[in-house]
């Protein structure tokens, strides 16, 4: 500046050579400067590739963390309501190892999702639900472990507009380290849906019961894809068979054994498996009335029954051989008294070898075997702490891309809520057709506005009722993965919503205020639409409220149209708060009086 200042004050024959001295000398300064800044972009570029290259080499090549689950003398009871205690589980011990498939067998009620859920961590922390004994993985307390797990659900809930490709996707974006590469991820996806046999239906979307989309197999097939985003050493799968045909439920097992000889460490509850799906598991472990029968190498459980008694009839399948055995027969009560003598000889005799060790910690050793891995559990903690993710704003876009998806494409639901819109303004507009502006009409005017709002109401509140407390169980198990936090669902959830949800209100009143003859004025219209709208979004949030609390579809749209109806009594149509509380106070005073 000061040489400028210069060059501008001096004279002639000063300033000239000055201005052009200050004009090379800026224009030296300006070339350094975008060496500089060039240089800082290709040492960026340099950075940010190594970076890069560093998280897919952690996924490619180092993916799964060998990881051993040990649980020793597990016992889990529910407090009932007259102060008595259920037992569930009642001294449960065994071992999962990497590289080996898990099946938990039983019949109902023997506790097998009840284990599955313990060794998962998922047991709810209440006062009504106690659980005791030791949990450790790789010899750490598993609530220590830093160790990534998955745990597939029964039920296969997803956003059903989305494809088989697109789910998949948006799970890798919201689990993956966010410093990946593009191609990376797209590589990373790809491979996951070839080897879980959805390639070809990449394109395909996922479907309800509106909307055809992917078999039952093939629902499953992702729910475990999704799952494995991210590589998770262990993998927990509930009743993954339930609700397939044979051929189905083979190759989702074989898909989970297929996991398992990749490393995985997998347990799976089954209730009664075909004879080929029962060959696919490595170790076996049986429960009967939350107590332990076997819990060992699944190719050795019919020799352990054999030596007490119980032979398997050859060519009978082995899983239902077992099922019959330590079932309880309630045909009578000899019967009853029979099988419960038979199955506490069976649980006797296991304690036994638990006690004896014979099965190499299968039993109550598997945590003392599992516990001198330390560099296997220093491993996994370091792994788990180099594996950052999507960050807020990221997680805002991917969640309003698939919100807006899922809305516009529903195009059964938007039918539907438009031709009932219109068929509402129609009969409203037969109904109150031209009213006239007598003194008369002003009680068909009251009427007129208050059906508009409650058929405004009611329309945005069943359809939120009718979807979001599925949805609200498919968000739950997301965020119990940490993929996103509430926040950014929630506002990507009422951006994308609010919109399309506007446009059915605005149809309903654009019908039924020229058809009925009111006010034609153009703000006193907009006034109306403006109105509509705002308590199409007020009854939307109630919705929202109201699904968020409640425990089933079926009870939200119990709850939802009784809370409705109070807004209605108190929404000034029916009682003058003016009158009633100066026939209140009258009457107070009269009685007051005398």
């Amino acid at each position: 500046m000061l040489l400028g200042a210069l060059a501008i004050v001096a004279p002639t024959h000063i300033g000239i050579p000055t201005a052009l001295a200050v004009t090379g000398l800026r224009a030296a300064l300006g070339a350094a400067k975008r060496r500089r800044q060039r240089k800082a972009a290709q040492l960026k570029s340099e950075s940010t590739a190594k970076l890069e290259a560093k998280y897919e080499e952690l996924l490619a090549e180092d993916a799964i963390d060998p990881v051993t689950l040990s649980w020793t003398d597990l016992h889990c009871s529910l407090k009932l309501k007259d102060g008595t205690s259920k037992p569930i589980l009642r001294g449960v011990s065994g071992v999962a190892r990497p590289g080996r498939l898990v099946g938990l067998m039983g019949p109902s009620g023997s506790g097998k999702t009840s284990l599955l859920t313990a060794l998962a961590g998922r047991v709810p922390a209440n006062s009504k639900m106690e659980l005791t004994g030791s949990l450790t993985v790789n010899g750490r307390p598993a609530a220590e472990a830093g160790h990534r797990q998955a745990f597939v659900q029964q039920e296969d809930l997803f956003f059903s507009m989305l494809t088989v490709e697109e789910t998949l996707s948006l799970a890798a974006e919201l689990r993956l380290p966010r410093e990946m590469s593009p191609d990376a991820r797209a590589a990373y996806v790809a491979q996951l849906a070839g080897m879980l046999g959805l390639s070809k239906a990449g394109d395909t979307r996922v479907g309800d019961e509106k909307n055809r989309g992917l078999s039952g197999g093939e629902k499953k097939r992702l729910s475990i894809g999704c799952e494995l985003v991210g590589s998770p050493s262990l993998i927990f799968c509930d009743e993954p068979t339930t609700g397939l045909d044979s051929f189905q439920a083979e190759k989702v097992m074989a898909t989970l054994s297929s996991l398992a000889r990749s490393g995985h460490t997998v347990v799976a509850s089954v209730h009664q498996p075909r004879s080929s799906i029962f060959a696919m598991f490595d170790d076996l472990v049986l429960l009967s009335e939350g107590q332990p029968v076997y819990s060992g190498p699944a190719d050795k459980a019919l020799d352990h029954f054999a030596s007490l008694g119980h032979v398997c009839p050859e060519h009978y399948n082995p899983a239902e051989f077992l099922a019959d055995l330590i079932s309880i027969d309630f045909a009578n009560k000899d019967a009853e008294a029979e099988s419960r003598a038979r199955l506490e000889r069976l649980v006797t005799a296991w304690r036994a070898i638990e006690q004896s060790g014979a099965y190499g910690g299968n039993g109550g050793n598997g945590g003392a075997a599992a516990g001198g891995d330390a560099a296997a559990a220093e491993g996994v903690m370091r792994r788990a702490a180099l594996l950052p993710r999507a960050g807020p704003v990221r997680q805002l876009s991917l969640l309003l891309s698939r919100s807006w998806r899922q809305v516009t494409r529903d195009k059964a639901t938007n039918v539907a809520r438009a031709m009932s819109n219109l068929s509402s303004a129609l009969v409203f507009g037969a109904i109150f057709f031209r009213m006239k502006r007598g003194q008369s009409s002003i009680q068909d005017r009251m009427g007129l506005l208050q059906v508009a709002a409650i058929n405004t109401a009611m329309s945005s509140l069943v359809k939120t009722l009718n979807i979001f407390p599925r949805e609200r169980t498919i968000v739950a198990r997301e965020r119990a993965r940490q993929s996103y936090g509430i926040l950014p669902y929630l506002s990507a959830k009422l951006a994308a919503e609010l919109p399309v949800g506007a446009l059915f209100p605005l149809l309903f009143g654009a019908l039924v205020y020229p058809a009925c003859g009111l006010h034609p004025s153009l703000p006193r219209f907009a006034k109306f639409l403006g109105i509509l709208t705002l308590e199409s979004f007020t009854s939307q949030a109630l919705g929202l409220a109201v699904g968020s609390v409640a425990p089933t579809t079926e009870a939200a749209m119990a709850i939802g149209p009784a809370v409705m109806l109070v807004w209605i009594v108190f929404g000034g149509y029916y009682v003058n708060a003016g009158e009633y509380g100066e026939l209140h106070w009258a009457r107070g005073g009269g009685e007051r009086g005398t």
